[in-house]
């Protein structure tokens, strides 16, 4: 059987958060196509957990949606940071919590159909207050909900992001 073969690949657009690029790909039936694609460094995202049972959430504008969404704390790998890294970091910006215990419960790619973004789940435990400076462009609110109503929210289709629904998923057996 035939494979897909890139002929041609050419960037299209740097920024700040991903790149923009457009590949020329042979098909399996031999005819040529081309496909763009978003060049992403990796991502994670933190299910924060209370001694209360309380799971840490931010809620917080996302332009491109064009609505307030309540979501887990979430963040970008920078370059050369491990994702284990990346989740210490993030939740001490996006909360002021930091975690004594981190856990990897997951891992998927966000939208493989045209991104190459690579997301690690983690559930943090221990929480305690340590605070980062947050993102200049971050406008951020925390809110603590009952581990017992998160999931019932999530069935009622009060988490519209598929980082918070996948994590959701993957850390409930270790809740």
């Amino acid at each position: 059987m035939k494979s897909f073969q890139i002929v041609k690949s050419e960037t299209m657009y740097r920024g700040r958060v991903f790149d923009v690029r457009q590949d020329q790909v042979r098909l399996p039936n031999d005819k040529l196509t081309d496909l763009d694609v978003v060049e992403h460094s990796g991502s994670i995202t933190l299910l924060p957990i209370d001694d209360e049972g309380r799971i840490w959430f931010v809620r917080q504008y996302r332009h491109p949606a064009r609505v307030e969404l309540i979501e887990l704390p979430a963040g970008v790998l920078e370059n050369g940071e491990t994702p284990e890294d990346c989740a210490y970091r993030e939740i001490r910006e996006e909360t002021g919590m930091a975690a004594r215990r981190l856990k990897r419960v997951g891992e998927f790619f966000l939208a493989p159909g045209y991104s190459t973004e690579y997301m690690y789940v983690f559930v943090a435990t221990e929480l305690h207050s340590s605070p980062l400076q947050r993102d200049a462009d971050e406008f951020i609110n925390v809110e603590k909900i009952p581990l017992e109503q998160v999931y019932e929210m999530a069935r009622k289709g009060r988490f519209r992001d598929s980082k918070t629904l996948a994590a959701l998923f993957l850390a409930q057996p270790h809740l």
